[in-house]
């Protein structure tokens, strides 16, 4: 049934117009936070809003019941206009008990609306939250903001009572309790003006055929909260967010995830090769193997191995047979990979390696974000053995970086290692989906049959220092692979000192190559001033953000945003060289920070967090602000 549209509705309550809204939902891990947040974007996504989002859950399946430890939260910023990050503060906060009360509700702006299940606020649930007291009873704390305590359960239970499956079976009190995050999803529907059909399609979608009754129970719900925002006098206003001006085409809604995936089965059909996908299951760069597996009918073969050492030789092996050969994984797989990654940078293969960063070290934070693997990727590896590295700026952009990953791979015959994070990778935002056919091909080419009078030689370079690809079985191709050392040209073994010299400089001019054809960095603001911004990674957000708010302050900052950082651009030094200062955010201890001063000998200075979070706009401004008045 479609719902009434919001002018109709709205009869007597004002509907006040803001350019962007942030909102979260929090609750226990089990509350369907994530899946609500999840349609929330949906929505705004349809209804032609810029969107940033930010899942932040925990690590465990089922993790503790009640306990802070156990919240599970979901943050969606939209609006009509651009933005680069899912919001500092928020307008609009839903709480599910009382642990997702206390551990939300610093973020949550003054005048904000806190929307509260407060049948979840018993002397239970006070205990497994580890709270003395009931934190809905601290009037002081919550006078700043907009309190709505809503009996969220009760409300929901009233309002699928009547729903029955086939045999006349009503829904029982877990069953129905089950539907009140979509309670709370059509409450806040009501208060941002947001449209019930696209989630009504999708429950109709997932639930219709084989447990209708938890489709009808849902969708009464959702409608439940909408009404009941419409009704109560709890609210006195709701909240409108026009459309954005996006640049005209065709849109989706992508996680980084996603786009990796489709920017690798893009990058193979740009090339006409098979994709082969060799992974073992790891958080959080799992539903890469997930979303290819769905691939079989563009040529996707995945392989989830046994371990992660299989799964990288099992692409160098997809590699080795003129494949598009990939591997994934988080850190603690990076480091397991890494003796396969030194034989496919000495066998010069292209590769594609996959690092979706999280917290660490060893097990660390699996489910929160950082970016404290660059020296792992530049370093990670016994002898001298350089790579290349490329990394995503934002979810959208990581379709394009696994484009360019294959482009130089192929082009320079030698691995590439992608380097993506947590924030990234389980957060989305508009892309605009390309027209394929306009796509740049990805040009391979293998040596084909020779006659048993001609030497084949399988280290010979071309201007690019690549080497043939040579495809295993053509006639008169027959050369040697392994992990020891090669003559140069033959590939045969070699343990003569100036062989190996030579081998190791080309190997390292291989990759310094690079630097010409990636093209010169781009600088974002005065050419020249007081401070750069030095960004790489999920940073770039948020510090883009917050440098162009600091210049419309009157600051003399640019910012600058790293894609590559092996090789790093050939014009880097000169720009380092023409601001009075260079601030490197970070979300690890300083690694760029460190590569920056080595190489180029500028004293950058950082701001460093390991928190698990992603750096709000307001920290960095207030660093900017603290870097220019200290020169």
């Amino acid at each position: 049934m479609s719902t009434p549209p919001v002018e109709a509705l709205q009869t007597h309550k004002e509907v006040f117009t803001v350019p962007r809204a942030t909102v979260r939902l929090a609750g226990d891990s089990g509350d369907g936070m994530q899946l609500v947040g999840s349609q929330l974007t949906n929505i705004s996504a349809l209804a032609g809003n810029d969107i940033a989002t930010f899942p932040d859950f925990p690590a465990e399946i089922r993790a503790p019941r009640g306990t802070q430890a156990g919240v599970s939260g979901f943050q969606l910023q939209f609006a009509s206009e651009d933005i680069f990050t899912p919001g500092d503060q928020l307008d609009t906060l839903v709480v599910m008990n009382p642990a997702a009360l206390v551990t939300n509700i610093g973020d949550l702006l003054p005048g904000g609306t806190l929307i509260v299940n407060d049948e979840s606020f018993t002397d239970k649930d006070l205990k497994l939250a580890n709270l003395k007291s009931n934190p809905l009873d601290d009037v002081e704390s919550l006078s700043k903001f907009k309190v709505v305590k809503v009996p969220l359960t009760s409300l929901t239970r009233k309002a699928v009572e009547g729903v029955a499956n086939e045999k006349g079976e009503k829904l029982g009190t877990k069953e129905a309790d089950r539907c009140k995050n979509f309670f709370a999803l059509g409450l806040v529907c009501w208060l941002y003006g947001r449209d019930l059909d696209p989630t009504i399609r999708f429950l109709d979608s997932k639930f219709g055929k084989k447990r209708p009754e938890i489709a009808e129970a849902n969708v009464k719900a959702l409608k439940a909260g909408w009404f009941f925002g419409e009704t109560a006098e709890l609210f006195e206003r709701s909240y409108q967010v026009e459309k954005a001006e996006l640049e005209p085409g065709t849109y989706a809604n992508i996680m980084g995830n996603e786009a990796l995936a489709w920017g690798l089965v893009t990058a193979a059909h740009l090339s006409g090769k098979e994709l082969f996908y060799g992974s073992y299951p790891i958080t959080p760069a799992s539903p890469i193997l997930e979303e290819l597996s769905t691939f079989k009918n563009f040529r996707v073969k995945t392989f989830q191995a046994e371990d992660e050492i299989a799964a990288i030789c099992s692409a160098i092996g997809a590699a080795y047979g003129g494949a598009m050969g990939i591997t994934g994984s988080s850190g603690p797989g990076i480091a397991l990979k890494g003796e396969a990654m030194g034989l496919a940078m000495i066998l010069e293969l292209p590769l594609i390696v996959l690092n979706v960063q999280r917290g660490g070290p060893s097990t660390g934070l699996p489910t929160k974000t950082e970016q404290s693997d660059l020296l792992q990727a530049l370093c990670g590896r016994n002898g001298e053995s350089p790579l290349p590295i490329i990394a995503s700026r934002s979810p959208s952009d990581c379709f394009g970086v696994a484009i360019d990953a294959w482009r130089i791979a192929t082009k320079f015959m030698v691995p590439v290692i992608v380097l993506s994070d947590g924030y990234i990778a389980n957060g989305s935002e508009p892309w605009k989906i390309p027209e394929v056919d306009k796509l740049e091909k990805i040009p391979v080419s293998h040596p084909g049959p020779v006659d048993g009078d001609t030497p084949f030689l399988p280290y010979a370079r071309n201007e690019f220092y690549a080497r043939p690809w040579a495809i295993p079985g053509t006639p008169g191709l027959m050369h040697r692979v392994g992990g020891l050392e090669k003559q140069d040209g033959t590939g045969n073994v070699s343990y003569d000192p100036e062989n190996h010299q030579r081998m190791t400089d080309l190997r390292q001019a291989k990759v310094d190559k690079i630097a010409d054809v990636i093209g010169d960095q781009e600088v974002n603001g005065p050419e020249t001033g007081d401070l750069l911004v030095l960004s790489w990674g999920g940073t770039f957000g948020a510090c883009k953000t917050a440098v162009e708010r600091s210049r419309r302050a009157g600051l003399s900052v640019a910012h600058t945003h790293l894609r590559w950082l092996n090789p790093l651009p050939k014009n880097l030094g000169q720009i380092l060289k023409s601001y009075k200062r260079v601030l490197i955010p970070e979300l690890n201890l300083g690694q760029l920070r460190m590569v920056i001063r080595a190489k180029y000998l500028v004293d950058a200075v950082g701001l460093n967090k390991v928190k698990g979070k992603p750096f709000q706009i307001s920290e960095l401004m207030a660093k900017i602000q603290s870097e220019v008045n200290s020169l």
